[in-house]
């Protein structure tokens, strides 16, 4: 049996110019179709933009976001209806072996700060830095359905930052309820490789088999309803509200419905992986009141987000310019995404932060 190579090479040795010719185009083609599989991935990985910008605490931090601030469970500060979550009944608290008498202050601290890329290693809260240490590492992706059904899913790398903005910039001194520290990248899932795997990350959250079903599917229509109304519901750890469900914890989002609600999902996902890695605590309600303590399911609730790259989200929509997990991005994400310098986003995550303060 003649074969296609075998019969290019006959046609080239025959003394004619022409054979020659045809000969020659057709083993170029093949071999650029051979060798197209391997290129196409590299030039997709180099064809995507690293832009990014450090958020100016000034202008482009929603500072109404850390209010009410509470003492026990009385509300003494609140403007424009801030919401938040219960706080401990009573104003009196103790902390230590040798018990010091405090009061029960309630507030949400600026104090983490989370991103979805498309290139990896690329740090857009730090103003667009492209690390690439040479570390291979997929990149962010949007994958089509051939049957029709939507936009598809899509997949993004995401960095997790320490944030105390705070206490960093000093504007509040001596008041001991502040983490210490300063802006700093904590983890990066590039080197994750569970990140990029379905199955392997069950070895976090072999739960997961449990919600694989249509019923607890359908049951996080009620967690959006909630979490669009007010806070989601802390029982039903699966879901990730109106962004559909936390589960698996990694960067695959099986249906893709525009870069503002994938990246708020990849934020609830990030997060609940870093409380299940125990890199995030807890730090609310009375069992925080004397510092922070083990929380490796994560309480949702727990946590408010504010957009601050690529367009910040400081205009406030019913008084109010932060969102809990899971409440819609219909209206606050509308006009947040724009093609090349706007498809990386990143949040500033609020944390409800209850302590004792001595006195």
């Amino acid at each position: 049996m003649t074969t296609l190579p075998s019969l290019i090479r006959w046609l080239a040795a025959q003394r004619r110019p022409a054979l020659r010719r045809w000969a020659s185009q057709v083993l170029a083609r093949a071999l650029l179709a051979a060798a197209l599989p391997w290129v196409a991935p590299a030039q997709a990985a180099d064809s995507l933009t690293c832009t990014g910008r450090f958020p100016n605490p000034i202008t482009e931090i929603c500072w109404s976001c850390i209010l009410p601030i509470s003492i026990g469970s009385a509300t003494i500060a609140n403007f424009d209806g801030q919401e938040d979550i219960p706080n401990p009944s009573n104003p009196v608290c103790s902390c230590g072996v040798n018990p010091t008498i405090g009061l029960s202050i309630g507030f949400w601290e600026p104090a983490r700060h989370v991103e979805a890329v498309r290139k990896p290693f690329c740090l857009a809260s730090l103003g667009g830095i492209d690390l690439d240490p040479g570390i291979p590492a997929p990149a962010a992706a949007r994958f089509t359905r051939p049957e029709g059904d939507g936009d598809g899913g899509s997949f993004y790398q995401a960095h997790f930052y320490v944030n105390p903005v705070l206490y960093w910039l000093e504007v509040v001194t001596d008041f001991p309820c502040l983490e210490r520290g300063s802006f700093d990248l904590a983890y990066l899932t590039e080197v994750d490789p569970l990140w990029n795997d379905d199955e392997l990350t069950l070895i976090l959250n072999p739960e997961a088999v449990l919600f694989a079903n249509p019923v607890a599917v359908a049951a996080c229509a009620a967690d959006c309803v909630a979490a669009t109304a007010g806070f989601g519901i802390a029982e039903m750890f699966w879901c990730a509200g109106c962004q559909g469900g936390i589960y698996p914890l990694d960067g695959h989002v099986p249906y893709h419905m525009g870069g503002v609600r994938t990246a708020a999902l990849i934020a609830q996902r990030l997060t609940a992986k870093m409380h299940r890695e125990l890199l995030a605590w807890g730090w609310h309600g009375r069992p925080g009141l004397c510092g922070p303590y083990f929380l490796p399911a994560m309480d949702k609730t727990a946590y408010k987000t504010q957009l601050t790259y690529p367009v910040a989200n400081t205009a406030k929509d019913g008084g109010r310019c932060c969102q809990p997990f899971g409440r819609s991005t219909i209206v606050w994400g509308a006009g947040k995404e724009y093609p090349v310098r706007g498809e990386d986003f990143a949040f500033m995550l609020f944390r409800k932060r209850n302590c004792c303060v001595g006195y």
